[in-house]
């Protein structure tokens, strides 16, 4: 599917993963708009790149809902979607002190990055379902965004790698469901990529998280991520599948 001209949605779009994202759809023609929590952030990257912003909430079914009315009424019916946003707070199921750890706080990460991704995609995709394909072959394309933690957790990723594993066992269902539609759904697991919740780290320690991966011996660019999801877009073959982008690397338990 040809990115130029098209209608973009892409989530946690103001910085990291889903900022490069964005770039990159945009400067291949798309018209993009983003939704994130971060107004400021956002509306400056939106700014940036010649697209739209919307501050949403991805858990919340009515801001997801009158986010994509309006974006579609600017740009119109949105074929492409890019889920980035998501949260990675570290905790451990038994905290030093004995405890467990909080329910509420394995849930609030659970709806973030799986019940949320869900959310929009389930109602981008029903907004699209109907409409004329592009190119005589489909509909649109939905790139959600897992980790490598849903298939090596580490200590600490008890209610991350759930939430993962969730974005990546719901792909190929899915994209069953979307084929009569002519919807393709795909998802990402990145390894380690720099992201703005890496930035705060220690140089040094951002560098040893770069030497665990094999083969390129560092980082991850939110750039690379970006030219994944611009090849899945163009090639129809691509879909119901979790691709890793991850340097080779298999995580260890801490």
């Amino acid at each position: 599917m040809k990115i130029e001209g098209l209608a973009a949605i892409v989530t946690g779009g103001a910085s990291g993963l889903g900022g490069a994202t964005a770039e990159r759809l945009a400067a291949a023609g798309a018209k993009v708009t983003i939704f994130d929590l971060n107004e400021e952030a956002g509306q400056a990257h939106a700014g940036r790149i010649g697209g739209r912003f919307h501050r949403v909430d991805v858990t919340s079914e009515a801001e997801v809902d009158a986010a994509l009315a309006e974006a579609e009424a600017a740009n119109g019916k949105a074929r492409i979607l890019v889920s980035c946003a998501g949260i990675a707070p570290p905790a451990k199921v038994i905290a030093r002190d004995g405890s467990a750890m909080p329910l509420a706080d394995f849930a609030k990460l659970v709806n973030i990055n799986l019940i949320g991704t869900f959310n929009v995609l389930s109602k981008f995709a029903a907004r699209l379902h109907d409409a004329e394909t592009v190119g005589d072959e489909e509909r649109g394309v939905i790139v959600n965004t897992a980790s490598v933690a849903a298939f090596e957790g580490q200590i600490g990723q008890a209610a991350y790698s759930a939430s993962k594993g969730g974005v990546a066992g719901m792909c190929l269902p899915i994209a069953r469901e979307f084929a009569r539609y002519g919807i393709r759904v795909m998802t990402i697991a990145p390894g380690i990529f720099w992201t703005p919740m890496l930035a705060g780290l220690p140089q040094e320690a951002q560098d040893s998280l770069g030497k665990q991966v094999p083969f390129p011996n560092r980082l991850g660019k939110p750039e690379e991520y970006a030219l994944m999801v611009e090849q899945i877009v163009a090639n129809p073959m691509l879909n119901g599948e979790t691709i890793r982008l991850d340097g080779a690397i298999r995580m260890a338990p801490r």
